[in-house]
């Protein structure tokens, strides 16, 4: 009966161990890369107050930029994440921008307001978002097809108003779910 006992320990352990393995591999074994689901989040729409999640965008197409109000490239990007929101934006596309300052939301709100931005601006506080997309730094920008499969990803500022960018959301709106 004491070696049935001392088995069953054993498996519980060996188990209990590739589970703990599992989690801390989770971003080697699942990475966050072109082709792969976009994960969800959570975060604070700094319009309306109410917290947002990946499905509230379920079905369209989504540009999610990760930034923060003391980078400088994601400032330098702004602009052009602005102009392909008045380019592209009545089409359908949804331009998510999640601010990862750590500081309350008035700062974000102002920032956003300075600037001109009339795209969606969220607030995670807690950076959360970060570990959940495997996040180098800042700026860094999904693009979400309709089926919620990340199209493209690019870390750093780019221009987003750019031919070539406006071109790649136009084909994906036009792609029907």
């Amino acid at each position: 009966m004491k070696a049935q006992w001392i088995a069953v320990a054993v498996v519980v352990l060996v188990l209990g161990a590739g589970l703990a393995l599992g989690l801390k591999l989770k971003p080697e074994i699942f990475p966050v890369e072109v082709g792969s689901s976009a994960p969800t989040f959570e975060a604070t729409d700094l319009q309306t107050g109410r917290r947002v999640t990946l499905a509230d965008y379920k079905g369209q197409v989504v540009l999610l930029n990760i930034w923060a109000t003391w980078c400088e490239p994601c400032k330098v990007e702004m602009p052009s994440l602005e102009q392909l929101q008045k380019d592209v934006g009545p089409q359908g596309l949804k331009i998510v921008a999640v601010s990862i300052d750590e500081g309350g939301s008035d700062v974000v709100r102002q920032y956003a307001r300075d600037l001109g931005l009339t795209f969606a601006i969220l607030h995670d506080q807690s950076g959360r978002i970060k570990q959940i997309y495997q996040t180098t730094g800042v700026p860094e920008s999904f693009v979400i097809n309709r089926e919620g499969k990340i199209e493209k990803k690019v870390i750093g500022a780019t221009d987003w108003d750019a031919t070539v960018s406006q071109d790649l959301m136009r084909r994906l709106l036009a792609q029907r779910g």
